[in-house]
């Protein structure tokens, strides 16, 4: 039905003629010469009826056969239309052409068979993979849903990948923990995934687990990190100074 709606509305697609306008046919929208009837295609002078299938609609265009299979059917050496089985616990999708599980069921080739749910786990939209996941703060092992074993000042990410939970503000992951952070003088906390869980402040660096103050030459600039530094334009580095460029 989409089609032949689609046929009237986009007349352009429809084969077209010229001159004296023969049986099957109708005059354009717009413009001159004619235009052959839904079903029928142009040849020469003449409007030929398309030799349409049972279950199959006329299209309207003028490419291709002319025709297509209609909901629920699907096309055989393109001179057929042949019902599609479609399994029990199973429907048509909106297209009409392919058929998909009904929820709480998974494919397995040619059949729909209940999905086991195993126990704090709950259906997902996926047709893929076993079509369930678990509950926040469980995690999927051999087919089970089991707790995940959150440490002391930690938290659960929800990620679907990578780690399950991570460290609060202010402790960094040591093993299966989360430790404190012990924070230098002149340095603040630093989320990064890597590295001590701070960060030297600007005009620091860190050095043996502090952060010292940063002896700047002369002709030398701090860079964006502010933990290191460059030589000025012109300048260029040696021994530790910068000394003008030759």
């Amino acid at each position: 039905m989409a089609a032949v709606i689609a046929s009237f509305a986009f007349p352009v697609l429809a084969q077209d003629g010229i001159g004296p306008m023969p049986e099957n046919a109708q005059p354009r929208s717009y413009g001159g010469g004619w235009v052959c009837d839904l079903g029928y295609r142009v040849d020469g002078a003449e409007c030929l009826a398309l030799d349409i299938p049972e279950h199959a609609n006329p299209t309207g265009r003028s490419s291709g056969k002319g025709w297509e299979c209609g909901r629920g059917y699907q096309e055989v050496s393109g001179t057929s239309c042949n019902l599609i089985p479609v399994p029990a616990n199973a429907f048509l999708r909106s297209y009409g052409d392919k058929w998909q599980c009904e929820r709480g069921y998974r494919q397995e080739r040619d059949a729909c068979v209940p999905i086991v749910l195993p126990e704090h786990a709950y259906l997902t939209e996926d047709s893929s993979g076993t079509g369930w996941t678990c509950d926040r703060g469980y995690e999927a092992l051999e087919g089970t849903c089991m707790p995940i074993a959150v440490p002391e000042n930690a938290y659960l990410t929800n990620a679907d990948y990578g780690a399950a939970w991570a460290c609060e503000r202010g402790f960094v992951k040591i093993d299966d923990g989360c430790d404190v952070i012990v924070l230098p003088e002149n340095a603040f906390l630093d989320q990064a995934p890597y590295g001590p869980g701070w960060s030297c402040e600007r005009g620091y660096e860190p050095l043996s687990g502090a952060c010292v103050a940063i002896d700047l030459p002369e002709n030398a600039f701090l860079d964006r990190s502010g933990n290191r530094w460059r030589c000025n334009r012109g300048f260029q580095l040696s021994d530790g100074v910068c000394i003008l460029g030759r």
